[in-house]
C-alpha cells in the first residue's frame, strides 16, 4: 500500500520538483491520509500553513474527474517561495495520496464535510504544535481553513489570508446556478481572527462582489493583472 502512494505522489509531482529542504510528509488522520512539503526549522517562530485549493475537481465539461490532484501549481509556488523558516504546503484530502476511504464526494459535493474538516484541522494543529499559525487558503481552501478556525478556538492563528476565496458555499454555487453541496459545512460569518482577503482583479471564478459580500469592512486587497490561478503581482503581508 505505501509503494502504491509513493508510486501516485510521484507521478502527481514528476514534472514539479520541490527544493531540497522541503520533505513529501503524508499525515495519516482519522479518515484520509493528508499530503504535505514541509520545511520546518524551529519550534519558536510562527509557522506558515498553505491549505490548497479544489484543485482537479471537474473536467471542462463540469464531469467530476477521478483525480482532484491539482495540476496548476501556483500554490505549491508560493508555499516554497516563502522566505519564513517554517513553511507547510497543505493539499486536501484525496489528492496526490487516496486511501480505500476516499469517495469521489469528497472533491465534489462532500468537499466540505464534518469528516474533511475534521481531517484538515487535526493535520493542522499537529504540524504546527506549539507555533504561532499564519494559515493561507487558497480558492475553496480559504472556505476550509476557516472551518478549520471556526472549529478549533484552541489554534493560536495570529493571521488568516485568503486568495481568491471561496468563503460562502452556498452563495457561489447560487451565483453560478450550480448544484447546491448538500453534504459540506458552510461558513456562515468570519472567524473573530487577524485577516486579509486578496483577490484577483479578473477572477471568473470567484467574482468581486461575492468576495465583498463575503468580506463586507474587512480588508479585502485587489491584486491587479491577475486571475483566478495566476498572481503575477501577489505580495502576501504577514
Amino acid at each position: 500500500m505505501f509503494l502504491f502512494l509513493l508510486l501516485f505522489v510521484m507521478g502527481c509531482t514528476a514534472n514539479w520538483i520541490p527544493p531540497a529542504e522541503f520533505l513529501p510528509i503524508v499525515m495519516h488522520e482519522k479518515t484520509y491520509d493528508i499530503f504535505t512539503y514541509q520545511r520546518i526549522f524551529d519550534s519558536v517562530n510562527p509557522i506558515h500553513i498553505y491549505i490548497e485549493g479544489d484543485g482537479n475537481s471537474f473536467d471542462i465539461h463540469g464531469i467530476p474527474t477521478d483525480n482532484p490532484t491539482p495540476r496548476n501549481t501556483f500554490l505549491r509556488d508560493l508555499a516554497v517561495s516563502d522566505l519564513n523558516p517554517n513553511v507547510v504546503y497543505m493539499a486536501r484530502p484525496c489528492q496526490y495520496v487516496m486511501n480505500t476511504n476516499c469517495d469521489i464526494s469528497d472533491w465534489t459535493d462532500g468537499r466540505f464535510s464534518t469528516g474533511v474538516v475534521n481531517d484538515i484541522s487535526s493535520a493542522i494543529a499537529k504540524v504546527a504544535g506549539s507555533r504561532p499559525i499564519v494559515l493561507i487558503g487558497y480558492s475553496g481552501g480559504a472556505l476550509l481553513s476557516g472551518l478549520a478556525i471556526r472549529q478549533n478556538p484552541q489554534l493560536n492563528i495570529v493571521k488568516w489570508i485568503t486568495i481568491a476565496g471561496v468563503l460562502n458555499h452556498s452563495d457561489w454555487t447560487e451565483y453560478f446556478g450550480d448544484r447546491p453541496l448538500f453534504n459540506s459545512e458552510n461558513l456562515n460569518g468570519l472567524p473573530h481572527v487577524l485577516q486579509a482577503h486578496y483577490v484577483a482583479s479578473h477572477d471568473s471564478v470567484v467574482p468581486f462582489e461575492l468576495s465583498k459580500k463575503w468580506v463586507g469592512d474587512g480588508e479585502l486587497i485587489i491584486v491587479p493583472n491577475s486571475k483566478h490561478n495566476r498572481f503575477p503581482d501577489l505580495d502576501l503581508k504577514f
